[in-house]
């Protein structure tokens, strides 16, 4: 006779393998490091300052 195996903790771990492998996939898509927003936001802001400086009353 053989041991028993517990099925659910192999679907579980390929489960969580395929979600591991799903969120690597998501950081390397949509991920950004703190200083590539932040200087974005001081780009937008920049320009926004420059156009309102442009603006005829």
């Amino acid at each position: 006779m053989g041991d028993v195996i517990n099925l659910n903790r192999f679907r579980k771990a390929r489960a969580r393998a395929e979600e591991a492998k799903q969120a690597d996939e998501n950081r390397t898509r949509y991920g950004r490091r703190k200083e590539d927003k932040q200087r974005e936001r001081a780009e937008r802001e920049r320009a926004a300052k420059d156009l309102d400086g442009k603006e005829l009353d």
